[in-house]
Parts: structure tokens; sequence; C-alpha cells
């Protein structure tokens, strides 16, 4: 009896845990087998790649839904056409990348330039003699001697000009004073005339007077010599302001103009610096070297009998140059490797994007931005070097090859092309920016011409473009009830207007206009490929058509 009850408690333990079993673990694993939800492999933001994340959330960048990528998917291209290298924190701490930020500021920089220390040309004389005669006495005998003006320098005997001097001390009324008019031909001043009356009848010699203050730089004449009319006697330049003269190149124009201060030295007069105004720029080139003169203005006090800058040396100058403030970045930020200059841009989680500068001046320690970065971007410093290297393995292994553009592109375009293709690119830029401001009745009237310069467009680059077909199809616009569906229509008709003018672009023969992608085109606009391309011209800011409003700077450029 006992071992029978223990039978029946064994076979009720065992029913009760069959029971448990099929009731608590079966149900849950039909219930995951019956759900069929796949768990994503992690989340991902569609306009930056590189931000990723195991949980759902937002982009730490546009704020956009992270979205999910599942096993078997690819996920967004973190590649960006080898445009943005994505690091770890790893990587960035071992590159120790730096950036600072994009800033107005004034330009400045300091132009080291050599040149010459002459005198001032405008007070600069050569006397000669006005009449033959003899030189019978020198005051001033030796080169270098100060002198001022009026001073008499030498005694002059000339028969002509003795006689001439009796004449007017005894003539008088008209005659006197034509007799005063020779004398000043002869080389007498007015002063030298007035005094006559008081000159000794027995003086047989005049003296020559100094016509200026200054310093005697040459003499050609001695006691006892006979001269003759035009002879060169002493020369006299004014040493009291000199001029600085240095040649300044073409890439230094954009920053030279009159008044900046210069500061000169030079090694005769070591530890002093004199300092002056550029007052003239010479106007004519040099063809050989490029250049023009500079003049600087330098006071030049005497000190101890003499003046401290010598005449003709050699000298260093300092010129302080300033711009007004402008959008620049470190000089060290931009690599120029090749015919352009470009910068790394830090996009925010580890990603940074290459982008092709157009410089202007360049300072000291900064370089002026005309375009291709914007005020407050984070500029990489250090570390750029390895980051563009890594991004140009990208464009060399992952990039889609380029597309070639046809030998006939390269002949060269007629005016009557280039004007329809201007004509044609104003309709595309309309169409494209009353998108991007979610204008449908805009886009309507903007589009109405389209389908004519478009066929004017197709007619007229048959013989010398391609990929017209497509453009040709897509240019049908009747109007549109939403602005929806006018996007599907524009998507299609840029994609081929894109395609058709992209190769003529890269080979210089179209007017000058832009050409954007947007990388997440499929969210606006259903069945389509991901990316997709559009056209502005008068390089106004980037707006995307595609979604307007909503993500209106959603895009990058495409170079040519």
């Amino acid at each position: 009896m006992k071992t029978f009850l223990t039978i029946i408690i064994t076979a009720l333990l065992a029913a009760a845990g069959t029971w448990f079993y099929l009731n608590q673990a079966t149900p849950t694993s039909k219930s995951d087998a019956a759900s069929g939800e796949r768990k994503p492999l992690f989340y991902q933001s569609a306009m930056h790649p590189w931000i990723k994340s195991d949980k759902p959330g937002r982009c730490t960048i546009c704020g956009m839904e992270l979205t999910p990528v599942y096993e078997g998917e690819k996920g967004f291209d973190e590649s960006g056409g080898g445009n943005v290298v994505a690091l770890t924190q790893n990587q960035i701490q071992v590159l120790h990348v730096q950036t600072v930020e994009a800033k107005t500021r004034p330009l400045t920089r300091t132009l080291r330039v050599a040149g010459v220390v002459d005198d001032n040309a405008m007070r600069h004389r050569i006397l000669s003699a006005y009449v033959d005669g003899r030189i019978d006495k020198l005051h001033v005998n030796f080169v270098g001697s100060e002198v001022t003006e009026g001073q008499p320098l030498a005694e002059f005997y000339s028969p002509s000009l003795l006689q001439a001097e009796r004449e007017y001390r005894q003539l008088g009324g008209e005659l006197r004073k034509n007799t005063a008019l020779r004398l000043r031909q002869m080389g007498l001043t007015p002063d030298q005339i007035d005094a006559l009356e008081q000159k000794p009848a027995d003086s047989l010699t005049s003296q020559i007077l100094s016509p200026i203050s200054g310093t005697v730089v040459s003499q050609a004449i001695y006691e006892g010599q006979y001269v003759a009319t035009g002879q060169q006697l002493f020369e006299i330049a004014d040493f009291s302001t000199m001029w600085f003269m240095f040649r300044a190149y073409e890439q230094d124009m954009p920053w030279i103009k009159t008044g900046l201060t210069v500061k000169v030295s030079t090694p005769s007069i070591p530890n002093k610096e004199f300092t002056g105004k550029i007052t003239f720029i010479d106007p004519n080139f040099d063809e050989a070297t490029r250049s023009t003169k500079v003049r600087v203005e330098l006071p030049n006090p005497l000190v101890n009998g003499r003046r401290e800058l010598l005449h003709r040396l050699y000298a260093d100058g300092m010129v302080e140059l300033e711009a007004p403030a402008v959008l620049t970045v470190p000089r060290s930020a931009v690599i120029e490797t090749g015919p352009e200059a470009v910068v790394y841009i830090d996009q925010g989680g580890g990603a940074y994007e290459h982008s092709v500068l157009k410089t202007g001046r360049r300072g000291d320690t900064h370089i002026e931005v005309l375009s291709g970065v914007k005020e407050g971007d984070a500029i990489v410093t250090n570390g750029n070097l390895l980051i563009d290297g890594q991004a140009e393995m990208n464009r060399a292994f992952m990039s889609p090859p380029e597309a070639v553009v046809p030998v006939t592109a390269q002949t060269g375009l007629t005016e009557e092309q280039k004007k329809s293709i201007d004509e044609f690119l104003k309709v595309a830029d309309a169409m494209a920016a009353a998108l991007a401001e979610d204008d449908l009745t805009a886009f309507n009237t903007a589009s109405e011409p389209a389908m004519k310069t478009t066929g004017d467009l197709v007619k007229i680059l048959r013989p010398v473009a391609e990929n017209l077909d497509a453009l040709d199809k897509e240019r049908h616009f009747h109007g549109f009830k939403d602005i929806k569906s006018a996007r599907v229509a524009f998507h299609a008709f840029s994609v081929a207007a894109t395609a058709a003018l992209e190769p003529l672009r890269k080979a210089r023969q179209t007017p000058d206009f832009q050409i954007y992608e947007c990388g997440m085109v499929n969210e606006a606009i259903p069945d389509v490929p991901n990316k997709a391309r559009w056209i502005q011209t008068g390089g106004r800011n980037m707006a995307n058509p595609f979604f307007g409003s909503e993500m209106l700077e959603c895009g990058k450029e495409i170079k040519p």
C-alpha cells in the first residue's frame, strides 16, 4: 500500500512539472517566433552617418531620429565620397587633433623689406656756371660740408658779369631794369643785385651762393680754375629728410597703401629704428622683376654736427600691414599640397569633413577665407595632415569613378550654345529656389519656360554633349496641385540636368553655376536613390529643394 502511494505522488509531481514547463517556457518561444521582429544591430544618423548608437535616439548634430540598421543591411555610407573621415576617440587622442573656430578678425602681417636710404630728390640741386669765368676763391672746399641757403660758396671772376654790374650802377630807369634782368640771367640773386650799390667799385669778383640748405655731395672745381658756361660746379642735397626706397612685389600690393608705418634699421646705427610713412607707390611695374618702388620718408636730424642716416645706405624695413576684419583661419590649418587649399572641419562625433578653400590675403598667423568655411566652423589645426592622408585613401578606394568628359566637350562651345545654357540654368535655379521656399505657386510659374529652354538646350548641345535623352524626356511641366508631386517631377528633371551639364562644367565650357548633392532624398521622395543633385546659380547659399524648410541646409557642394 505504501509503495502504491509513493508511485501516485511521483506521477503527480512529474505531471505538474511538465505542465509548468509547457505553460511557462514554450509560450515565450512561440511568441518570439510568431512576432517575426528583428533586433536592430545599431542606430545610425542618415544625415551624419558616422553618428551611431546601440539605442534609439536623435543625432547629436542635426537632431534627426536615428535610423535602425538590421542584420544584412549595410547602413548609410560613412565615407562621404572620401570627403568625410571618421575617427574614434582613441585615434583623435593619438593624433592630438586640435581645432579652432573660423573667426572674423583684422588680418595682420609684417612685411620685411630691404632697400636703400637716398636723399630727397625734390631737394637736390646741381649748380652750374651761368657765364664763362674763373674761380678765384672757394669758401666751401670739401665734399660733405653743411651749408645754408644763401651761404657763399666761391668768389667768381667774370669780365662779362663785372661789366654788367658796372652798367647797372651807372644806368637808371628802364635801362637799369633791363640790366637787372640780364644780371639775373648771369646768375646773381635779387638780393645780390639790390646790394650792388654798396659793392666796392674796385671789387673784381662776385659770389656764388648756395640755393638751398644741405650737404655738398659733389665738388667739381678748384681755386684758379677757369669754367665755361654750363659747367657743373657743386652738387648739394638736403639730407634733413631721407627717402627709404624698397621694392614691393605683386603679391604684396593688396596690402600696401600710402600712410602705412614703416620701421627702418641699418647696421651703421645698431639698436635704433627710424619710423616713417609710405608717401608714394610707383605705378610703373618692372616687367622683369614684377615689382615696383615704394617710398618712405624718414626724418634725419643732425647729431653732433652730422646727419644720422648717411646717403645711399642699405637698410632693412618692417612694414606693419593690417586689413579690415575678414573671415580667417589659422595658417597651420590650411593644407596646400597641390593646386587646391583645403581644411578639415570638425562635424562632431569624430567626423572631419574635407573642404576646399578659396583664399585671399595671407597674414602672419592667419589666412583670409573667401569661401569654403563659415564663421564658427571648428577647423582642424593639428593632426590635419594625417587626416588628409586618410581622406586620400577614402577617395582612392571608395569613391565612384569620375564621369568621362566627352572629347567633343573639350573643343569649346559657341556663344549661342553658352547663351542657351545660361537661359536653361536660370530656369533650373528658379525652380530649385521656389521648392526650397516651399512655394508651389512660384514653382509652377518658374517651370513654365522649362519645356522650351530645355528643348532648345537639348537641340543645340546634341553635337557636343551626352546624357541628353533623359533630360529631353523629363522637361514636361504643366503645373502641380501639391508641393510633393512638384518635387517628384523636379527630382527627375534635376537628376537628368546635372548628368548632362556636369561633364561640360568639368571641361570649363559652361557659364558659372554650382551643383549640390543631398544624401537622403529617398526620405522626401519615395522609390528613388538616396542621393540626388540640383543646380544653383549666382553664388546664393545652398537651399535644398527636395526638403525645403524642413531641412534647408541638408547637402554639400560638388566641386567641378
